[in-house]
Order: C-alpha cells, then sequence, then structure tokens
C-alpha cells in the first residue's frame, strides 16, 4: 500500500505482544491455554503506591504537567539514582516517560542520524532493532555467548567503528535474565573509555530482580569516567508491579535529556499526571515488598529450570536475574511433531507446542538468537508447574 510509509517495511510488529495477543484468542475461544508470553508480574501494585493515585486523584492532581515530569518525581528518582547506584543528578539531568520504552525511543529519535549505528548484544529485547530502525539507524548485532547469553570486551570492541552512535546495554536481560557481574560489566567499560564516540545506553529495568546474592551494577557506577556519556534508563514496571502505569524513566547529560523532553512534547507530551505520584511514593515508599517477591519469583525460577532441564531436546541455563529463562530447544531440531510437521526451527517449535499443548511461550529467534525460546516466570507456580509438565510431554512425543 503506497500511502504507508517506507520506514514501516523494515520493522517488525512485537513478538511478545503477538504471543500474548494468541493466547489470549484462543482462551476466548474456548482453549486450555497458558501464556507465558507476557514480561509482567503477577503481583498486584503494592496498597501504598494505589493509595498515592487515589490520593492524587482526589486531591485534582489530573492536569498537564511539565513535559518530562513533575519535581517531585524527578526528586525521587534523583534520590533513587544516589542511593541504590551512586550516581549524582540534577532535575535537568532526569527525563520522565510513559514507560521504559519510549525513553528509549525518545533517546534514539533525538541522537541517531541516517546511517548512525548502535550495537545490541544478543539476545536483545525484541523492541530495541525496531526502535533504532525507525529513528532512522542501523542495528549492529553482537552474538553473545550461547551459554552464558553474555558478549565479550573482545566482541564489543570488534563491532565498534566510527559510525557507531550507541552501544545498548540490558542486564538484567529480558529475555534471558542473565546478569553481568561488576568485573564482566568493568570489561566491557574498559573498551568503551577507548572510544569516546561512543555513547552506552543502559536499561536497568530489572535492576532488582537478581537472586543468589548477586551484586547488581550499572556502567556508569563500575566507570565512572563514562559518566558524561551515558544514558541510564529504568522504570516502576517490574520490581513495584506497575506495568500498566506506564512510567519510565532515565538520568543523563542535560543535552540529551533537553532533546529527548523536544521530541516528547510533541509526541505524546507528559506521562499520566496520577501514574506520576503514584510512581513518586513506589520510589520514596517502603521497599520492604521488593525482597518478598523477588523470594517467590526465584521459586518459580527454580522449578521452572530443573523442570525444563528434564525434558528431552531441552537444555535450560539458570539466570541470574529478571523473570525468564531462554532454553535452548537444538535437540528437538528435525523431530516430527504429532501433527506430523517436522520441527526446522524455535519458531516451529513454539507454534506446535502451542497447537498441541495450549503453551504459549516466545521463540528465541524474535530476541536474535536461536534454537531458543523465552519462558516468563511472573506467573502462578501452579500454572508453571502444569505449563512444564506440558512441555515435557510434548518433547517426550516428538519423533
Amino acid at each position: 500500500m503506497g500511502f504507508i510509509a517506507d520506514a514501516l517495511a523494515r520493522v517488525k510488529p512485537s513478538a511478545t505482544i503477538a504471543v500474548t495477543n494468541k493466547a489470549r484468542e484462543l482462551k476466548a475461544a474456548g482453549r486450555d491455554v497458558i501464556g507465558l508470553g507476557a514480561g509482567e508480574p503477577d503481583f498486584d501494585t503494592p496498597e501504598n503506591i494505589k493509595a498515592a493515585a487515589i490520593a492524587a486523584i482526589n486531591e485534582g492532581k489530573t492536569k498537564y504537567t511539565a513535559v518530562d515530569g513533575i519535581p517531585e518525581l524527578k526528586d525521587a528518582i534523583i534520590a533513587k539514582f544516589k542511593r541504590e547506584n551512586g550516581l549524582s543528578y540534577e532535575r535537568t539531568e532526569i527525563s520522565v516517560g510513559t514507560g521504559g520504552k519510549q525513553v528509549i525511543y525518545n533517546a534514539l529519535v533525538a541522537t541517531i542520524n541516517p546511517g548512525d549505528e548502535v550495537i545490541i548484544p544478543t539476545p536483545y529485547w525484541v523492541s530495541y532493532p525496531d526502535m533504532v530502525l525507525l529513528a532512522g539507524g542501523e542495528p549492529v548485532i553482537v552474538e553473545a555467548d550461547k551459554s552464558t547469553f553474555k558478549i565479550t570486551a573482545e566482541a564489543l570492541e570488534a563491532a565498534i567503528t566510527p559510525r557507531t552512535k550507541w552501544f545498548m546495554f540490558n542486564s538484567p536481560s529480558n529475555p534471558s535474565g542473565a546478569a553481568y557481574t561488576r568485573s564482566e560489566l568493568k570489561a566491557l567499560t574498559d573498551v568503551l573509555v577507548k572510544h569516546p564516540h561512543v555513547w552506552i545506553m543502559s536499561d536497568d529495568m530489572y535492576e532488582h530482580l537478581v537472586y543468589d546474592d548477586f551484586e547488581f551494577t550499572t556502567p556508569a557506577q563500575v566507570e565512572p569516567s563514562l559518566y558524561e556519556r551515558t544514558l541510564t534508563v529504568n522504570g516502576v514496571s517490574k520490581a513495584y508491579a506497575m506495568t500498566g502505569w506506564r512510567i519510565g524513566y532515565a538520568g543523563g547529560p542535560a543535552e540529551l535529556i533537553k532533546a529527548m523532553a523536544k521530541v516528547q512534547s510533541q509526541s505524546t507530551s507528559n506521562p499520566s499526571s496520577i501514574a506520576q505520584w503514584a510512581a513518586v511514593e513506589a520510589l520514596n515508599g517502603r521497599q520492604d515488598f521488593i525482597p518478598k517477591n523477588n523470594e517467590v519469583f526465584k521459586g518459580r525460577r527454580d522449578l521452572v529450570v530443573s523442570m525444563l532441564n528434564q525434558a528431552n531436546g531441552l537444555s535450560c541455563p539458570n539466570p541470574e536475574g529478571a523473570f525468564y529463562v531462554f532454553p535452548s530447544c537444538a535437540g528437538t531440531i528435525g523431530k516430527t511433531a504429532p501433527s506430523g510437521k517436522v520441527i526446522g526451527s524455535d519458531e516451529d517449535f513454539v507454534t506446535e507446542l502451542l497447537e498441541t499443548e495450549g503453551v504459549a511461550v516466545v521463540h528465541g529467534s524474535a530476541f536474535g538468537l536461536g534454537p531458543n525460546f523465552r519462558i516468563s516466570y511472573a506467573t502462578s507456580t501452579e500454572a508453571l508447574e502444569e505449563a512444564c509438565t506440558r512441555i515435557q510431554r510434548f518433547c517426550g512425543n516428538l519423533k
């Protein structure tokens, strides 16, 4: 259709949203489907946060706000960065958007010129390459080690060219749950120090979702000399069970933050005023539910990893964080499903799994690395146990 912009031909719809929608449609049609595609906690938003939103409504805090965040939320974000990451920012160095996705997109649109390259390690969150393409840039994909899902300093060095604008970094990772230790991250930042034209975008959305005494660190914290060219992105969606509230934020150099605000002023303008006041309470209020939720997530992770590793043809590493596992289904390739279809790819695997057993997962090639698939274990333990039993049965029935 000639009316639609050519740029959209370069972009794919979100695979995770597509899987979630497919599972929803099958459920509506009466199928018994367990959806493990969505990346959102099944916990409810804490009561104190909900109460803060209700209070904001009752107090009439329902008008337009400053484009990139109310001062009170910027102050709460400044305090959070100082308290938890040892990073110091001013209000002019803080951006608030409608979810972390908008913050990242604003930064790319505000900085990328045609032909600029953005380094993205695999496996990556499905939206990264497409946002780069929409902004007019070129994604440069760097394949991670398939056993750790982490890239090496050598691989990063080899990917950098004079046209590199950004290095996009995500730890703990969506989709793998892999998280870089301080020393692993230091090896990467040592490379970046040598290339002053490369900016760093650190997506820390899963910062608080780490297990087994893992210590989270972020690039500007590990290497302070990168502070002036790092955008540290975070949000309240995952740790605070606030996915639908749509509040993301970032800290970075004032010139970049100002440019991002300019983009936002001509697209969405301010995030919801009510959600902003809820986020103030999230960051400033009690945090004791986070370790409690993490204990539940850790138990689910251990259950899923154990059960998947007992399935014929699957191999599932034990991730350090987030609420995903990213098992390999390489051992099932070439086998025949009960439908008679030969499994030729991870996409075939997840399609047949959904049709045969009613378990919805996302194929790994959507995240740039296969043959794998992503499971979100942010759902009830009972549902996970049943889903993994079905996956074991499906793999056992492959010929």
